[in-house]
């Protein structure tokens, strides 16, 4: 049937990027490389002229980078740029990720989905031995997004909202992605080894063994990044 050149052409289906996810990346990169001071303060109208957008999707950018402990809000004054951690209250974010991860892999492990699970894991660890490790946050972002997927796959694969929200909650990752700003990734062999063993446990299956890869997985992650901490003071 021959179509009218009368009827207006039906436009194809898009997925534009959110103006806010920008804002987002941008504050990230600014954030860990330092352009930003810990503790300054971040207007919320400064920012917006400065990005030439309007004030609505930097305050929900900066609520989601409070999520993740990177800004933080303070009644009356808005927000400001959290302070780095130090090595105590890494360790105490690692220790929280103990008491978590390990078992979650223990359960994503059994899980029914389990090959497909194995799957996105394999591409995850290659995706991160493949990517560039320089030391600024563009020239290591593949890497820091390969890290956080493949945690969050494991967490997902668990089919649990509540894990998943309880892991976001976390924000582990970037604020240990600050300590490579300057840099570059100064553990990339130990953790890609790590995260091979890691998705092996889980496509063979076994629980016990994914338990532990994990764990022992989270514990040198722990080691490695109060050694940086100490190191830079």
């Amino acid at each position: 049937m021959p179509i009218d050149p009368r009827r207006p052409v039906r436009p194809e289906r898009i997925s534009p990027r959110l103006v806010v996810d920008d804002v987002h990346d941008q504050l990230l990169r600014l954030i860990i490389d330092g352009h930003m001071e810990a503790e300054s303060p971040l207007s919320i109208d400064a920012l917006a002229r400065e990005f030439g957008v309007s004030s609505s999707p930097v305050r929900e950018a900066l609520a989601r980078l409070e999520s993740t402990g990177l800004v933080q809000r303070l009644a009356l004054r808005g927000y400001r740029v959290a302070p780095a951690l130090d090595a105590e209250e890494l360790a105490d974010l690692l220790a929280a990720r103990l008491l978590l991860e390990p078992a979650v892999a223990a359960e994503a492990a059994l899980s029914v989905e389990r090959d497909a699970l194995a799957r996105q894991l394999e591409t995850s660890v290659d995706a991160l031995e493949a990517a560039p490790q320089g030391e600024q946050f563009e020239s290591f972002r593949a890497y820091y997004e390969a890290d956080r997927e493949f945690h969050r796959a494991i967490v997902a694969g668990t089919g649990n909202r509540f894990l998943v929200h309880a892991y976001d909650a976390l924000g582990s990752h970037v604020q240990r992605f600050r300590l490579f700003s300057g840099r570059g990734v100064t553990d990339a062999a130990e953790t890609v080894a790590e995260h091979r063993a890691i998705a092996q446990a889980i496509a063979d299956g076994d629980a016990p063994a994914a338990e532990e890869a994990m764990r022992r997985h989270l514990e040198g992650v722990r080691s490695r990044a109060i050694s940086e901490v100490s190191a830079s003071l």
